[in-house]
């Protein structure tokens, strides 16, 4: 069985974050592990509080993993400080770590900040450039490649920028507000669309935890770059089209699902 890791901040509520990428890489088909790089209080509303994890404990854990069940992927979300950016580089260069996949995780779907103003310069000059793909959204590309993303011809321009500048493959994710849910990427020199609609439905919580996660996924189990953005698009588009509902009260958590949850019924 195919081996992927996510090194990411744990989510209490299950639907972002370490949760969701080890349930969405199980239901992928791969044996899914985990290095956790802080706690959040946080729901589908907002963070309420986050508990880092120090850098030498982030390395104890990088250093666990590697030594005892080497990952076929890795799969990057929220880092949020300077030192534990710097570890984790240090870490996937000592273990020579293969299918990198960047989330560059800077603000939740709630509008909440997750990184430190330093640790963005350090995202860029650490992780961005021992990647294999980084998946940022319309806000994280603008702030990557400096302009702003109002069209597609604008989002072909920023996907240019940043994998020319960090020498990483780049999937730029459409929505907020651009188009209706078409994503780019830009690999090799070339661009490919991958069209979708935009789905109504409220349960957003976690999209981009779980389309990076199931990108790692199929990307740990020998598929090519293209075909596993293709299937992990069709697998969260279908996870929001199920318009699945976990929770039981009238409030804003009546809207809360685990986007993963799909194939595990």
């Amino acid at each position: 069985m195919k081996t992927a890791l996510s090194i990411a901040g744990s989510d209490c509520s299950g639907g972002a974050g370490i949760q969701a990428d080890l349930k969405t890489m199980t239901m992928n088909g791969v044996y899914a592990m985990s290095a956790v790089t802080a706690l959040t209080a946080q729901n589908t509303t907002g963070v309420r509080a986050i508990q880092e994890s120090t850098p030498e404990f982030l390395k104890h854990q990088l250093d666990a993993v590697f030594e005892d069940i080497f990952p076929d992927a890795v799969k990057i979300g929220m880092v949020s400080s300077s030192d534990l950016i710097i570890t984790t580089a240090d870490r996937l260069l000592y273990h020579h770590a293969k299918n990198i996949v960047l989330d560059p995780v800077m603000i939740s779907t709630s509008g909440s900040a997750l990184i430190k103003d330093d640790a963005v310069d350090a995202l860029k000059e650490y992780l961005l450039p021992i990647s294999t793909l980084v998946t940022p959204n319309i806000p994280e590309a603008e702030l990557l490649s400096g302009i702003n993303v109002r069209d597609d011809t604008d989002m072909r321009s920023a996907a240019g920028i940043i994998a020319e500048k960090y020498h990483c493959a780049v999937l730029l994710k459409g929505g907020h507000s651009v188009n209706d849910a078409n994503d780019l990427l830009y690999a090799k020199g070339e661009f490919t669309w991958f069209c979708g609609r935009r789905i109504d439905n409220p349960n957003t919580h976690g999209t981009g935890c779980t389309l990076s996660s199931a990108i790692a996924a199929n990307l740990a189990k020998g598929c090519d770059l293209e075909t596993s953005v293709k299937r992990a698009k069709e697998y969260i588009s279908g996870a929001l089209a199920d318009m699945l509902d976990l929770g039981q009260g009238s409030g804003p958590m009546n809207h809360a699902f685990d986007l993963t949850g799909r194939f595990s019924k």
